[in-house]
């Protein structure tokens, strides 16, 4: 019997594929979960904070009410200077990436996004029946700024950006964005992406909510899956021109956020002490990361977030290989790097157990001295692009 035809542009699409789950490679290798190290869905690997926790049992009672985000926020609004009008709440952030593709983009219009940007900006443009321009990345796997400026036509409406960048950790420094943001056409969209802005450095951190003032157009996202340790509640959030997320708002299901997800949101947001505790660990974290693959003659690209991007030649074997001795890693052949594996820091002992798996899936094969990497990382934070923009 034949089945209902969807929209042409709905049956091209390619599902988002996410990391393996624990409990997966545990009845398909016969390991015990204990026994597993995930290591490649950029999750915080210590989890949420006790505070959140302890929200989370005083609220379990609470599940036969309506979700209500107005304390959210309300917290969210002071939190980032912004006023209340100005915040759309979502499922997660990609529920919100998705809002904006619902209301600013149609058949026959045109977004643009960098090469290896993250997979759903192709997804949700392409669920509207718009096309999506993807523009060639830099030499350092960074946003080529001034293709993307170049990329944009009368069709265009929505520009993605991801800073810090996943899955390749690039980071576009703020006076170049500044400038990118200043040079779009009004009447464009530009999407900020910035899911693991907490994992930056405080010192090069930069308040871009206030840009909203001058920039109607700019919508930044946020999400409180990574260092809030909050994935799996499935809570984020967009900040917009209170015109712009009045529009996202149309579009927003009326209950699109549970009620546990929206009090540990609350929670985490208030506990910036866990969040600054959560980021210095990362950034400790991805420096004996960096050396140990170092040891490995094993070459990153350079990262801003909470996971780095190795060049392992057939990474797809290496990430079955790993898979067998219990360490789940991100294989980014469906980003067109079939050469590398996405590697989320973990705690100490999980970073080990990767270095030491590596090692011993490599072997002798394995080269003393690492590939020289194209673009050198400083302390914080660089500039991958290449590209001076005054």
């Amino acid at each position: 019997m034949p089945t209902p035809k969807p929209n042409l542009y709905i049956e091209g699409l390619v599902p988002y594929l996410p990391g393996l789950p624990v409990e997966a490679l545990a009845r398909r290798s016969g390991l015990s979960a204990g026994d597993i190290v995930k290591i490649a869905s950029n999750e915080n690997p210590y989890g949420m904070s006790p505070r959140v926790r302890a929200v989370l049992r005083a609220s379990a009672g609470e599940g036969h009410r309506y979700p209500d985000p107005h304390v959210l926020t309300q917290a969210l609004a002071v939190h980032t200077g912004l006023a209340p009008t100005q915040v759309v709440v979502g499922n997660g952030s990609n529920d919100v990436l998705d809002l904006v593709a619902r209301t600013f983009l149609a058949p026959g219009d045109e977004a643009v996004s960098s090469q290896y940007a993250f997979a759903i900006y192709q997804i949700v443009t392409q669920s509207t029946g718009a096309r999506n321009i993807v523009v060639p990345a830099t030499p350092g796997f960074g946003h080529d700024l001034a293709g993307m400026l170049s990329a944009i036509t009368p069709r265009t409406r929505v520009v993605w950006l991801a800073n810090p960048n996943n899955p390749t950790g690039t980071f576009i420094p703020y006076p170049e964005l500044k400038s990118f943001i200043e040079q779009v056409p009004e009447h464009v969209i530009v999407v900020l992406d910035e899911a693991y802005f907490e994992y930056l450095d405080p010192a090069a951190q930069t308040n871009t909510p206030a840009w909203i003032a001058t920039h109607p157009n700019l919508i930044i996202t946020r999400t409180f899956s990574k260092v809030y340790g909050l994935a799996g509640l499935r809570i984020g959030y967009a900040l917009a021109h209170p015109t712009v997320a009045g529009l996202l708002n149309r579009v927003r299901q009326p209950f699109n956020t549970g009620t546990l997800a929206l009090s540990a949101a609350v929670a985490a947001l208030a506990d910036q002490a866990y969040v600054r505790l959560s980021s210095e660990r990362n950034r400790r974290g991805r420096r004996g990361l960096e050396a140990g693959l170092r040891q490995l003659g094993i070459s990153f690209i350079p990262s801003a977030g909470n996971f780095l991007t190795a060049h392992i030649p057939d990474a797809a074997t290496t990430y079955e290989r790993l898979l067998e001795r219990g360490v789940i890693t991100r294989p980014l052949g469906g980003y067109g790097l079939p050469d590398h594996l996405r590697i989320t820091v973990g705690r100490p002992a999980e970073n080990a157990r990767l270095l030491t798996a590596l090692a011993a899936t490599l072997g002798a094969q394995t080269p003393r001295t690492a590939k020289a990497v194209t673009v050198a990382a400083p302390p914080t934070v660089q500039n991958q692009s290449r590209r001076s923009r005054g």
